[in-house]
């Protein structure tokens, strides 16, 4: 596995835990639908939101920062990806997208940073 994609893994089961921590459950992980994917899928702690989880994880934010990589296209893949999802699971459920960035190279040293409702992909 290439180094970006260990890093990348690292990114997304360090925000699994940290949402697991936070009292969120983690329904899915790494769902796919032809090429779209959604890195984590959660139910908020009360139950009533299911929130649809896109993890960015780079070593810096010196040239461009995680947040920045989530463009227009990539805000309607998730849409379209989380619109599959929850007719493929009949959810009735409220609805988020949330976005964490994480920067480190290493578990050890990494920062995370929870934003939570990011984007509206019907607004794109």
């Amino acid at each position: 596995m290439a180094r970006h994609n260990e890093l990348g893994k690292a990114g997304e089961d360090f925000a699994a835990s940290y949402l697991e921590h936070a009292g969120y459950g983690i329904i899915e992980r790494d769902w796919r639908q032809g090429s779209r994917d959604i890195d984590i899928v959660a139910r908020t702690e009360d139950g009533t939101t299911v929130v649809f989880v896109e993890v960015k994880t780079r070593s810096s934010d010196a040239i461009v920062r995680p947040e920045d990589a989530v463009d227009a296209r990539k805000i309607r893949n998730l849409g379209r990806a989380a619109d599959a999802y929850v007719k493929e699971r009949a959810i009735w459920n409220e609805l988020r997208f949330d976005l964490i960035n994480i920067v480190g190279t290493a578990p050890e040293n990494f920062r995370l940073e929870h934003i939570i409702d990011a984007f509206n992909p019907l607004l794109v």
